[in-house]
Parts: structure tokens; C-alpha cells; sequence
């Protein structure tokens, strides 16, 4: 008799797009259960400016207490315009996710990035420098500047931000990285200013002395405003990007851009106590509830979810199924794809494509004339 595993997942909705993109990935997240044999049991959970209507705290002790509890967690988008557009407001959607990451301890932030055959014309680049771009950045994301020593003199004519960071806190996530090259092509570049800053030569140490533990994977170093512009130039020779806070946030954020849409980009935040798995977009409040939202970049984050949890076979499944979608040439509006689906046709889709591998898209002659496909 084969035994059941079982994962518990917090999932966190969230606002605007996200409870809408998060039901498609836990559509496929069952599928996975169902040909994998797991069973995944949810726990719902309200974050961000949803959370705050209900109970004035983007981060409810509630929610808090769910995720702690959980194997992992599922997040959708946060954010609203009433608070965005609000300068004096007090509380905000955004402090919930900061919150959530103090607490669970995410250090490790994974961004993959990967271009598709069919969408090489959304990007902003020329086709021929995305064509087979595909690789991942990891960003440090508990310490360096942004969470060191700061303040302001109390004429207000000077400022500080103090950089630290410890050997611990560089080789935890330096680990991850290196881990994951091995697993990929066998390359890590390190991005730093080691010219000019401390805390990088102390990152460039750190990671020379691990590489000794990693014959096979090449270990190299790119001054940070050179990445910035080979992200643009040459994309395609990235592997693994490994950096610190303030540069991942920054080159995350542009090589966001590289494959002509945030909807397809997922995330992963590997924490201390346990991880979060989410796509980088955001709330798009304008959309929500009009089924037009592109779940790609959740459903790839469930991906990630089930990989962290040793799946990797249901992680290749998910990933190939929305790979052939696309090279079907369906997608949602924003791709401007010659097959129209909405989010939550996409979401079935996937599922289907998931549970049951064997099946074959026909679209049908007839449809085609309506931008609608068929499961046969």
C-alpha cells in the first residue's frame, strides 16, 4: 500500500489579482497531488490591505501563526490604490510582507528568469539577445544596507546607512547558490563593488574559500554597474547570479523586464522557519475580478513550492506544461497571444495538462474563429 504524503501550505491571497492567480496555482498544486500521490492541505490566511479592512493589521497574528505552522507558503499580491495613494497613512499593505520575512527568517530570495521561443518579441531587447536566456538570481535579503544602522542629524543636513554583513549571513545563502549551479550549468557570478566597498571584499573571501567545496561549479566576479549593463548586452551568459540586498534588488528588478512580462516571472524566499513562494508582480487592482490576469508566474511559483519539497519531477511536469501552452500560442491579453484564454482557463489548462500528460491540445477550427481552444 503506498503512503499519502502530505505538505501543509499556508496560502495568503492577498489583494487585487491575488486571490485570482492563486486559485489557478492551487488547481495545478492539486493536480500534482492527484498524479504524484500527495496530498496538499490548506490553510487560508488574509495579509496585506485585505487584512487590514478586516482587522487594521496588514500581518494578523492569525496569519502569522498559519505560516509558522506550515511546510510552506503561498502567496498571491498585495497592495491597494486607497493606500498607495495615501501618503499619511499609517498602516500599509507593503508592511505585511516585511513583517513576513523578519518573522519566518527569509534570507534567500531566488528569482528565476527565463525567456520563451514564442514571446521574444514582448521583450524590450532585440529577439536574438533574450533568445535562451535562462537564469537565476539569488538576493541576500535579511541584512546589508537596508536593515543596518541608520539616521538623520538632528539639523537634517547629514544622513547615514550602514552596510553589514557577517560570514554567516553571506555563506547560508552562498550555499543555495552554489548548490544550485551545480544543479543548472555549473556557473555562479558573484556581483559585488569590491573596488570600492568592505562588505563586498568580505563577500568575495567568503565565497572563495566555499568554492574549494565546489570543484565543479565556476566560480567568477562582476563589479555591479558591469552587470547592470551585461544584463542588457549579453543576458544570456548568466547562470547563477548570486548578490547582496541593495544590488538584487535593483538587477532583480531589471532583469524582470528581459522576458516582456512580470506575469510569467515566479519567486521563491527560502527561509529559517519555513519558505515563501510567490510572482513578483503585484496586485493590479484594475484587473481584478476580470479573469483576464496572467497566472503563468504563480503557477511557476507552486513549481518552485513543490521542487523546494523534493518533487522534481512534478516541478518538470508544471514547467513543460505551461511551456507547451505557450508554444501553442495561448496565453492572456497582455501576451498577445493568437489563442485568448482567461486566468482561470489557463489555470485549468495547466491542471489538466498536469494530472494528465498524455492528453493533447486540439484546437479546433471552429474555436479558433472565437480565440477559444478545446481539451479533447
Amino acid at each position: 500500500m503506498t503512503t499519502i504524503q502530505k505538505t501543509r501550505i499556508a496560502v495568503l491571497p492577498g489583494d487585487g489579482i491575488g486571490p485570482e492567480v492563486t486559485q489557478q496555482a492551487i488547481k495545478v498544486l492539486d493536480a500534482v497531488g492527484e498524479r504524484f500521490n500527495h496530498h496538499f492541505e490548506y490553510c487560508f490566511a488574509e495579509v496585506g490591505a485585505v487584512a487590514i479592512d478586516h482587522t487594521g493589521s496588514p500581518l494578523p497574528d492569525a496569519t502569522l501563526e498559519a505560516c509558522l505552522k506550515a511546510d510552506a507558503v503561498l502567496f498571491g499580491a498585495i497592495g491597494h490604490p486607497k493606500y498607495d495613494n495615501d501618503p499619511d497613512a499609517k498602516v500599509r499593505p507593503e508592511q505585511g510582507l516585511l513583517k513576513l520575512r523578519k518573522e519566518l527568517g527569509l534570507f534567500a530570495n531566488i528569482r528565476p528568469v527565463t525567456t520563451y521561443e514564442n514571446l521574444l518579441h514582448l521583450s524590450p531587447l532585440r529577439p536574438d539577445k533574450v533568445k535562451g536566456v535562462d537564469f537565476v538570481i539569488f538576493r541576500e535579503l535579511t541584512s546589508g544596507i537596508y536593515f543596518g544602522e541608520k539616521g538623520t542629524a538632528a539639523d537634517g543636513q547629514q544622513a547615514f546607512d550602514t552596510c553589514t554583513y557577517t560570514v554567516e549571513e553571506i555563506e547560508r545563502i552562498a550555499r543555495l547558490a552554489f548548490e544550485q549551479a551545480r544543479h543548472r550549468r555549473g556557473k555562479l557570478t558573484l556581483v559585488d563593488k569590491a573596488n570600492v566597498m568592505e562588505t563586498s571584499r568580505l563577500w568575495r573571501r567568503t565565497l572563495r574559500e566555499l568554492a574549494a567545496e565546489y570543484p565543479d561549479v565556476v566560480l567568477d566576479f562582476m563589479f555591479v554597474d558591469n552587470a547592470a549593463m551585461q544584463l542588457i548586452q549579453f543576458p544570456g551568459q548568466f547562470d547563477v547570479v548570486l548578490t547582496d540586498n541593495l544590488f538584487g534588488d535593483i538587477l532583480s528588478d531589471e532583469a524582470s523586464v528581459l522576458t516582456g512580462s512580470m506575469g510569467l516571472l515566479p519567486s521563491a524566499s527560502i527561509g529559517i522557519h519555513t519558505s515563501l513562494f510567490e510572482p513578483i508582480h503585484g496586485s493590479y487592482p484594475q484587473a481584478a475580478g476580470e479573469d483576464i490576469a496572467n497566472p503563468m508566474a504563480a503557477i511557476l511559483s507552486a513549481a518552485m513550492l513543490v521542487e523546494s519539497l523534493g518533487m522534481h519531477e512534478a516541478a518538470a511536469a508544471i514547467r513543460f506544461s505551461v511551456q507547451y501552452i505557450l508554444e501553442k500560442g495561448i496565453g492572456t491579453p497582455e501576451l498577445q497571444p493568437a489563442i485568448v484564454y482567461g486566468c482561470s482557463q489557463i489555470g485549468d489548462l495547466v491542471a489538466h495538462l498536469v494530472a494528465d500528460p498524455k492528453e493533447e491540445i486540439l484546437l479546433k477550427a471552429e474555436k479558433n474563429s472565437q480565440r477559444v481552444s478545446t481539451i479533447i
